[in-house]
Formats: structure tokens, C-alpha cells, sequence
């Protein structure tokens, strides 16, 4: 497989599934500003232009988070990593993946918004910034109920959905987001940065040393 990636993007959580799972990989960094890769023009690997595009085992490409990771948890087996068709922790974890990735995801990248784009109107730059603040918090609060005092969000094992799930939060000290009124959510992501498979795709991606 390759995974064509842009460090701390979504693609992290492509990229840990294939540390969690150990499957056998090459990576390929985009930047994702002019849309390029060391190989050529990336919007010819994935047209929609955007990170993670994974190369599967009979050469065709995926794209999407949800879609790249079930791909290979379910391609290594691995039915801790993602639960067997057909149980209700699958469904669970199916349930998971579809907020984050409609929900969490989309909300919280909202807030990457540049400020040019209001440079005409900074009060409007502010509303906009507040409202997205205040939607997202209120995302969190859902996840953090839910979690409750469990290490993980379905039962006992490490999944796809918290993998997902780490990433989205990791942005969260690049957008100056306080996560410390959420004591479980602040264990939680310590918990699960604390994982070999973690650490491996970061140390990858140049973001821990």
C-alpha cells in the first residue's frame, strides 16, 4: 500500500492504522497549498485534490478517512482494531466514524479558516470564530458523555473511530482549543498518544522528534 499524506492532516489517522495494523506501507507527502507530490501532480492521484489517497493492494486508490481505514483493518483482519461484521460493536464503531467524520471533523476544520477572508469585515471574522467555538464545544460535550470513564470509545479495544478521533483532536493545539475542561478527553488523548502505533506514524510525519 501507499499513502499519500500531509503531516497532522486527517491522513494521520489513515496513517495509524497502518502502524496499529503493521501493514506494510510507503508514504508520499502532499502539499496540499499548490496540490502537488514528489511524483508530479496529486490532484492526478485524487482529483477531489485532498489527503488521505491510499493506493490499495490491486493499485486502485481510496480516498476518505472512514473508507481508508476500514480498508485496512479489514484487509489485515484485524477485528480488534475494527470489530467483525455483524456484531453490535461493529455498528458502534460505524456510528463513531460517521460523527466524527461529519460532525467533528468538518466543524473543528472550519476553524482553520484564514483570516484574508474577513479582512474587510475582522468583527465578522470574530462572530464567525465564536459561532464554530460554540458548535464544536458542544460536539465535544456529546463525545465526552459518551466516553465517559471508558479508555475507548467502543468497549475495551482501540479502534478505527479512535484513531479518527486523536487526529481531529490533535488540531486542537494548533487552533489555540482548550481541551482541559474535559478531564476525560485530555486522559483520553493522552492515553492513546502514549501508543507505539501513535508515536511511529508521528515520528514519520516529522511531528515528534
Amino acid at each position: 500500500m501507499k499513502l499519500y499524506f500531509t503531516p497532522g492532516a486527517c491522513s494521520l489517522a489513515t496513517h495509524i492504522a497502518l502502524t496499529e495494523t503493521a501493514m506494510t506501507y510507503e508514504l508520499e507527502q502532499v502539499n496540499l497549498k499548490n496540490k502537488t507530490c514528489p511524483s508530479g501532480d496529486f490532484t492526478k492521484i485524487n482529483a477531489k485534490g485532498c489527503v488521505p489517497a491510499l493506493v490499495m493492494n490491486n493499485g486502485e486508490v481510496l480516498t476518505e478517512c472512514a473508507t481508508t481505514m476500514q480498508y485496512i483493518a479489514e484487509t489485515k483482519g484485524d477485528t480488534n482494531f475494527y470489530p467483525k461484521a455483524g456484531t453490535t460493536e461493529r455498528y458502534k464503531t460505524n456510528e463513531w466514524m460517521n460523527f466524527i467524520a461529519s460532525e467533528v471533523h468538518k466543524t473543528f476544520g472550519a476553524l482553520f479558516i484564514k483570516n484574508g477572508l474577513f479582512e474587510k469585515n475582522p468583527e465578522a471574522m470574530t462572530e464567525y470564530k465564536h459561532f464554530i467555538t460554540e458548535n464544536i464545544t458542544s460536539k465535544f460535550n456529546i463525545v465526552s458523555e459518551k466516553l465517559g470513564k471508558n479508555d475507548y470509545l467502543v468497549g475495551k479495544n482501540f479502534t478505527i473511530a479512535d484513531a479518527y478521533l486523536f487526529t481531529i483532536m490533535s488540531w486542537g493545539k494548533f487552533l489555540n482549543f482548550d481541551f482541559s475542561k474535559w478531564s476525560n478527553l485530555t486522559a483520553y488523548q493522552n492515553r492513546i498518544y502514549q501508543r507505539p502505533s501513535v508515536q511511529k506514524a508521528l515520528k514519520e510525519e516529522g511531528l515528534l522528534n
